[in-house]
């Protein structure tokens, strides 16, 4: 790992068979557990870290399959399922000494912060998922022509073999192409944090395509059962998101709610990659949360 976040102490955590997670950990005081997305790493909440730091113990993992994290081999659905990486996430912190803990994730991150939530109702306090939908409204909401925007989802939905020889193919092109159009201030991910982000991609194809080859499958099956079942998140929730309702005709608050009763949801100016274009809003939107 070329870059390391100032002020973090970096320590390798075993949390499941064979698997280690590398994780950035800093300051002191009730814990938050940040989860990044893609194509991303742990670095992509060096700005809000060291803000909630001064009075939080902050724990900044890479997930299973990212950064500098094991990459265990897919063997079935279940190697990538959220509910294996949220697992993940629940023993990490009882290692570190804490079994209730404030959790935030986004994109990919949200996805397992999301299904933490649901699983590990007495380990998470508050709940915060940025510029995501659950797993199974995401796919509701995407048809048509406007589907396109999200087509890496149903690439890297294949069964194994053609996406990973694809992306592999031409990996910094892949990866690059959403650093830049979610961006819309590019100056927010400097050069050094960027080729980070693809050096860390390049390595980790087979895992990253299996995370999201597990959202088109396991995970949506998991979230069916939670639905059926009315199981909704207990704690109190933060959301932030861009419009993306305006754009894709549903009303993101309202799909929110119904699994998160207890709900804050803020629309951002910001881009997809908020933690890195807006940390002051992500900031006060996390503190408001930690305060509830």
């Amino acid at each position: 790992m070329a870059y390391a976040m100032p002020g973090f102490d970096y320590q390798r955590v075993t949390v499941d068979d064979d698997v280690a997670l590398n994780v950035a950990v800093g300051g002191s005081g009730s814990p938050v557990v940040l989860l990044h997305g893609f194509p991303q790493t742990h670095l992509m909440w060096r700005h809000v870290a060291a803000d909630l730091a001064a009075d939080h113990t902050v724990i900044c993992p890479d997930l299973r399959g990212y950064g500098a994290s094991d990459k265990p081999a897919e063997h079935g659905p279940h190697t990538y399922a959220k509910r294996t990486m949220a697992a993940d996430v629940v023993a990490l912190a009882r290692a570190l000494g804490h079994e209730r803990f404030a959790l935030a994730g986004h994109d990919r991150g949200a996805l397992v912060a999301v299904r933490a939530g649901l699983d590990h109702p007495h380990a998470v306090t508050r709940l915060a998922a940025l510029d995501v939908l659950p797993t199974l409204d995401m796919w509701d909401v995407l048809h048509g022509a406007q589907a396109a925007v999200a087509f890496h989802l149903y690439l890297m939905a294949q069964p194994p073999g053609l996406p990973e020889q694809m992306i592999g193919a031409s990996a910094d092109a892949f990866f690059g192409h959403f650093l830049d159009v979610w961006t819309r201030d590019p100056q927010a991910i400097p050069s050094e944090i960027r080729a980070e982000y693809l050096r860390a991609s390049r390595e980790a194809v087979p895992s990253i395509v299996a995370d999201y080859r597990a959202s088109a499958g396991i995970d949506v099956e998991h979230d069916r059962v939670d639905r059926t079942a009315g199981r909704r998140l207990a704690m109190p929730v933060t959301v932030i998101q861009q419009d993306w309702g305006a754009a894709l005709g549903y009303d993101a608050a309202a799909v929110w709610r119904a699994w998160a009763p207890d709900l804050r949801h803020h629309i951002t100016s910001a881009g997809h990659f908020m933690a890195e274009e807006a940390p002051a809003e992500v900031v006060g939107a996390l503190r408001a949360l930690l305060d509830r």
